[in-house]
């Protein structure tokens, strides 16, 4: 049994630390409380989709549990599309890989298939490619800005008072009562690495 189960949970691992450790987290350092969830979730589900033999059951089990994940939303705090989309690898990849045990799959097969999803999260990670941005809910009180034609001035004004490189904001609710708007911003990431850098030596 264990011989069936370590050569797998060996690639599942260094998969999950290449995509997690050596792609996530170079680009989000500020989220690295999302990397203890990822590998428990990664090892957790390998284990027990392991322990399934039954082919049927496998399958049942893991789509269900991927439907129920795809769906998840924490209560202290909604967890970001991105995170999701690495949560969805972290839980598909033990599963696929503890597949082949039941399918005519050989092993260099699997381990070219994981090659190839490790490949394309890389590729697509390239911000060169597809900026990545973050976002987050403010509330907004300058109630004469929020408008279509000072949509310019508002996204200067949210810039000067974040300091943060916004790229555009969505207006998700005006409260005429309160003069607020709920908005989100999309805007890119600092590196707070380089801004301690540029401070001054005392």
């Amino acid at each position: 049994m264990l011989n069936e189960i370590l050569p797998g949970l060996a690639l599942t691992l260094i998969v999950e630390i290449i995509i997690v450790g050596l792609i996530y987290y170079p680009s989000s350092p500020s989220r690295r409380e999302y990397i203890f969830t990822f590998f428990v979730f990664n090892l957790l589900i390998y284990f027990v989709s392991g322990l399934l033999r039954d082919v049927q059951l496998t399958l049942g089990f893991g789509f269900g549990l991927l439907a129920v994940f795809s769906t998840l939303r924490y209560r202290t705090e909604q967890v970001p599309v991105r995170e999701m989309t690495y949560l969805f690898i972290s839980i598909t990849i033990p599963f696929m890989n503890t597949l082949f045990m039941a399918t005519r799959m050989t092993f260099p097969e699997l381990v070219t298939v994981n090659a190839i999803i490790v490949a394309a999260v890389l590729v697509l990670e390239q911000k060169w490619l597809i900026p990545t941005l973050e976002n987050r809910l403010i509330r907004y009180e300058k109630i004469e800005l929020v408008t279509p034609r000072n949509y310019e001035a508002m996204l200067s004004d949210l810039r000067t008072r974040t300091g943060l490189d916004i790229k555009r904001f969505d207006i998700q609710e005006i409260d005429f009562l309160r003069d607020t708007a709920l908005i989100i911003i999309y805007y890119t990431a600092p590196n707070y690495g380089d801004i301690a850098d540029e401070q001054p030596e005392p």
